[in-house]
């Protein structure tokens, strides 16, 4: 009987939040937006969370038909269209375009409003007895240089490269993401750096392969790890703190990253 489970990640934003990030990364124009490069491209990105099961992976899989049908419209217009004059006819891009710059908008006003109150605690550093308790919500810390979309387009092109066995067939991998944290950890320390897309060489057991990548997650947001990549769509490398980074609580030694049984 196979086993059910989900995957549930606060820090996975909306589908507009991945489609502002591929008009980035591509450096496309936004009022002219390539509707069918980026279909392929959200395609891709929707493959890798898909996978991961996230709860509310089915707003991308509505993004998704949006696109497509937005596509359809573009390549194969009706007679009716056909008939009214180009200046006249709506554009069936321009409903995803108005709310992508309302998007924009909003996202880059949260971040000067971050940006500022991280330029203000700078200047007036909290005294000791109003930092923030142990207790806070860690969900919130972010992912800093290579961006959480980054590392779902590096997921996908690990899914592109392999046959991954349907956990009917094989044990269950019920490993804590603790475990996965601690082992991808002691690895990253001990060699210095460490390929993404080398930490899912020895597994194509999907309850495994999500386990590391949401313990990768894991190291960049709560335990000061880093993530480079040198170019776009390049491999990412995982680095190790930097020295006077805090370190994680429990130091023991723990089991190496092992092959699937």
């Amino acid at each position: 009987m196979t086993t059910t489970y989900r995957v549930e990640l606060d820090r996975f934003s909306g589908p507009l939040d991945l489609l502002l990030f591929l008009v980035r990364r591509n450096e496309l124009e936004l009022f002219d937006l390539p509707i069918s490069r980026i279909t392929s491209q959200f395609q891709l990105y929707l493959s890798a969370l898909q996978f991961l099961d996230l709860d509310f992976a089915g707003d991308f899989v509505v993004m998704a038909s949006t696109l497509i049908e937005i596509k359809s419209r573009l390549v194969l217009p009706s007679p009716e269209e056909e008939e009214v004059p180009v200046e006249n006819n709506d554009d069936p891009r321009s409903g995803l375009i108005q709310q992508l710059l309302e998007y924009k908008k909003f996202k880059e006003a949260a971040q000067l409003l971050e940006d500022r109150a991280a330029e203000w605690q700078e200047r007036y550093p909290r005294l000791s007895n109003e930092r923030p308790d142990s207790a806070r919500d860690q969900s919130f810390d972010r992912i800093k240089d290579v961006e959480l979309w980054d590392l779902v387009s590096a997921l996908s092109r690990v899914l592109e490269r392999k046959v991954i066995e349907e956990e009917s067939k094989i044990r269950y991998d019920d490993t804590p993401i603790s475990t996965y944290v601690e082992q991808i950890g002691a690895k990253v320390r001990t060699d210095g750096q460490v390929a993404f897309t080398a930490l899912f060489d020895n597994t194509s057991q999907r309850s495994r392969i999500i386990g590391i990548f949401l313990a990768i997650l894991e190291l960049l947001r709560h335990h000061s790890f880093r993530a480079e990549q040198s170019n776009d769509f390049g491999e990412i490398v995982i680095l190790p703190p930097l020295i006077g980074a805090p370190a994680p609580d429990d130091q023991q030694a723990v089991p190496p990253l092992t092959t699937d049984h």
